[in-house]
């Protein structure tokens, strides 16, 4: 990333440039704070033994655990040493060129310094990113599977609904012939109880004419019985 490259290299040439504790101190953290916000701490390595100079400073060792001792050189911001034991208010360490100091215990942290963090944080950045890119690829996958069920859902529903209304209308027009053939039927219906009716009244009357006329005929056929 090229922000932490720059904070990275700033931090750097601070540390190398003469200038007063106090604004070397003020700019030091400044640039922590910068960095504490892409990232956390990260990796304090196993061994025990382990420490780092502070970032805060640029700092003096000297050849014994007291200030009275000479100052024999000093440690940049953020280089890893390796403690070898403490008296008082100093530590003895061992720096990466293998000479043997005291520095004091206020100067060393317990985790890397920035200027090591940072291509740690720079991987972990990367390893976020194809995360988050890989999530996004996922779920755009995702979206556009849902998207088309819910495309062949929708076409399905109009489907049904149209059939819907077919069969609708086609139940509409049965019920109206359905109707219509009660309706014939009832005529039929009622012509034929007056074919009964009046076939029943015809064949009642002819009965009783037939009634009426059968005693006169055979009263006239006495009579002319008696005549003889």
């Amino acid at each position: 990333m090229p922000l932490f490259r720059y904070l990275s290299v700033l931090l750097s040439r601070l540390s190398s440039l003469r200038i007063s504790s106090r604004r070397l101190t003020l700019s030091s953290a400044l640039l922590g704070a910068l960095l504490t916000v892409y990232g956390p701490a990260q990796a304090q390595e196993d061994a025990g033994n382990t420490r780092w100079v502070s970032d805060s400073l640029n700092t003096y060792v000297r050849s014994g655990p007291t200030d009275g001792y000479r100052i024999v050189g000093t440690l940049q911001s953020g280089q890893k040493v390796e403690l070898l034991s403490t008296q008082g208010n100093y530590s003895q360490i061992r720096g990466e060129d293998g000479d043997t100091v005291w520095i004091p215990s206020r100067d060393l942290q317990d985790i890397p310094g920035q200027a090591e963090r940072l291509p740690q944080l720079e991987q972990q950045v990367t390893e976020l990113s194809d995360q988050l890119k890989t999530i996004d690829d996922n779920w755009k996958t995702r979206v556009q599977g849902l998207q088309e069920t819910l495309d062949s859902r929708k076409a399905l529903i109009e489907e049904l609904q149209a059939r819907r209304t077919a069969l609708d209308a086609e139940l509409s027009e049965t019920q109206s012939e359905l109707r219509t053939v009660q309706a014939q039927l009832g005529d039929e219906n009622n012509q034929l109880l007056m074919r009964y009716l009046v076939y029943g009244a015809s064949i009642a009357g002819a009965g009783l004419l037939l009634g009426l006329l059968l005693p006169a005929l055979t009263r006239g056929r006495k009579r002319n019985d008696r005549w003889f």
